[in-house]
């Protein structure tokens, strides 16, 4: 039976509509035991807005209509309702729990799978982006897009996680029943762009602090800089740019970049001569296709490379792929498409890494 483009866009405006999100105010930072709020880096702009929209930095920005975007991800690319293609689990190795537990000293990183990283860094625990979730989409992942490749670690076998970054509001960032059991769990912090505090609240995690492009906090002998990116935001139709999307810088003994999603703009190089140079940049390599739909807000791997140059960073660690069905890639493409880049450009594999999920890399 053939179905329309206009039923299939209406499926997915309703999937969204009465999904369990609400709009969350901006909210001022509020006092909380160990935060201290850090000078503004005057070299970052803060988040343009139009009214209560927010908006991104590059004034020809231009992104596709969310009908189109719906269209394409049901229509096209298949991956709610049937596949169009098969991916099978990328290897995956268990974590050493016993060393994560126990390690105060070395910094190192361990890729969860998608944009989640578990980061130590001088005694400090935290993530990125946490999504433990079978599916990304609304109804606490009963629909959505699947995951192929299961976290290589279950959290409650975590050590203890001190905070948590969240870089926007989309549903493969910010899952509602992950963040909702890390904060049982571990009472960790969470670190949000604005308007996401709010969000947080309203599911009864109080524990955050938000913030604009260019602000920071110190935590824990960290300083947490809320940095630019290139995406937008919302989980329903009627929500769409009411929440900041963000990268994030985290300072210590050593400098790590977490770069959420994001097209390639100009914000690399200003962020890089602003904080950089960073040893460590994890950067998005996937869900680059169609490419015309995803190019504004969607790095390629070719496009990550010239960020990670942009960045001014010593080593790269590739995120945002092999995890779920999201786009129209084939799944192990992204990987080999960074490897011919690298070769391309004639730079030093061994200051790229391409972990499989549960591999420790030290850096």
């Amino acid at each position: 039976m053939r179905v329309s483009r206009s039923k299939y866009i209406v499926l997915g405006a309703l999937l969204t509509l009465i999904s369990a999100s609400s709009v969350g105010e901006v909210r001022a930072i509020a006092p909380l035991a160990g935060v201290v709020r850090g000078p503004s880096v005057p070299a970052l702009a803060h988040a343009p807005r139009l009214g209560r929209i927010f908006k991104n930095l590059d004034p020809a920005y231009r992104r596709a209509s969310y009908d189109k975007r719906i269209y394409s991800l049901i229509v096209g690319g298949r991956t709610w309702l049937v596949p169009a293609r098969r991916a099978s689990a990328l290897p995956s190795v268990a974590p050493d729990v016993e060393f994560l537990r126990e390690n105060h000293r070395e910094a190192n990183v361990t890729w969860i799978g998608h944009s989640t990283l578990l980061v130590q860094l001088d005694g400090v625990n935290f993530l990125t982006d946490p999504t433990w979730a079978n599916r990304s989409g609304p109804f606490n992942g009963a629909v959505g897009a699947r995951r192929y490749t299961p976290p290589p670690v279950r959290l409650e076998d975590l050590p203890p996680i001190d905070f948590v970054l969240i870089s926007h509001d989309h549903y493969d960032h910010l899952d509602e029943a992950t963040v909702v059991r890390l904060a049982r769990l571990y009472n960790p912090l969470f670190v949000v762009p604005l308007g996401i505090k709010g969000w947080l609240a309203d599911r009864g995690v109080t524990r955050a602090v938000e913030l604009d492009w260019g602000e920071s906090v110190t935590f824990k002998g960290l300083t947490l800089v809320c940095t630019p990116a290139q995406h937008g935001s919302g989980r329903t139709p009627l929500d769409q740019g009411r929440r900041l999307w963000a990268s994030w810088a985290v300072i210590g003994s050593q400098r790590f970049y977490f770069g959420g999603d994001s097209g390639y703009y100009q914000h690399y190089k200003e962020i890089g001569d602003a904080l950089g140079p960073f040893d460590l940049a994890a950067l998005p390599i996937g869900s680059y296709t169609p490419r015309d739909l995803a190019r504004p807000v969607h790095m390629s791997p070719e496009d990550a490379v010239q960020a990670w140059l942009d960045l001014r960073a010593k080593r790269f660690i590739a995120i945002h792929w092999g995890t779920f069905m999201l786009a129209r890639e084939p799944y192990d493409e992204p990987s080999r498409r960074l490897a011919a880049e690298i070769e391309r450009r004639q730079l030093d594999p061994d200051e790229f890494f391409v972990p499989r999920p549960g591999d420790l890399v030290r850096w």
